[in-house]
């Protein structure tokens, strides 16, 4: 039986810096997505509103796992190569806006209507009010929720090696298929893991904290 080196110590590392890579790219690109899906909820237009919140059903309702599958091999029938990366980043984006989009609205429509009526009575517009008073303030509300739901972006991207992309998941499965030692990798790769999401998850509840006793 081979033993683990510190090259497959770098490899692994190597993964968990493609991880990294991955998760920012989905949740910053979703981020910019889920601002727009959430501006589409609080929306004076009925028809707007009810066609977004039909994407949020349709892709919460469908799981990552199959949203990949759709991306990399559906465009494929139409002959277009698409990368791995490219592949994961796109169905992760999908599905970081629409869980961003309704954590944003729920935080927006939490602010007090009273901040709405101060806006108004100083001459801003509705777009104005939100842009200028709500959103500040929503913004706030949001953070606990917000990075919280960036720990299940980071622990969804090991979905990613299903298409080939190589991150900190499928460099373990490499690394084993060729060790056989599953405890040995696979604790390292959940040490891993653990260490990018652990301090997001202390400074969620700390932030959830905080805001619970201002708010009091």
């Amino acid at each position: 039986m081979d033993h683990f080196t510190w090259i497959q110590f770098l490899y692994l590392l190597k993964g968990l810096g493609w991880t990294l890579v991955l998760s920012a790219l989905s949740f910053v690109l979703g981020s910019l997505a889920g601002f727009a899906v959430m501006l589409a909820r609080v929306s004076s237009f009925a028809l707007v509103r009810a066609v977004v919140a039909l994407y949020i059903q349709a892709i919460q309702g469908i799981p990552l796992l199959v949203l990949l599958f759709v991306v990399y091999f559906g465009v494929g029938i139409f002959g277009i190569n698409v990368p791995p990366l490219l592949a994961a980043g796109v169905a992760l984006m999908v599905y970081v806006s629409a869980f961003l989009g309704e954590i944003w609205r729920g935080s927006v429509q939490s602010v007090e209507k009273t901040q709405w009526e101060a806006a108004e009575c100083l001459g801003l517009s509705r777009w104005q009010s939100l842009l200028l008073v709500v959103i500040p303030q929503a913004v706030r509300l949001s953070l606990p929720a917000t990075v919280g739901f960036l720990v299940q972006v980071i622990k969804s991207t090991s979905l990613a090696s299903v298409v080939g992309f190589v991150e900190l998941t499928r460099a373990g499965q490499i690394i084993n298929n060729s060790l056989f030692q599953p405890f040995l990798v696979f604790a390292l790769v959940g040490g891993f893991y653990f260490l990018l999401c652990y301090p997001l998850s202390r400074w969620s509840r700390s932030m959830e904290r905080k805001l619970n006793v201002s708010r009091r």
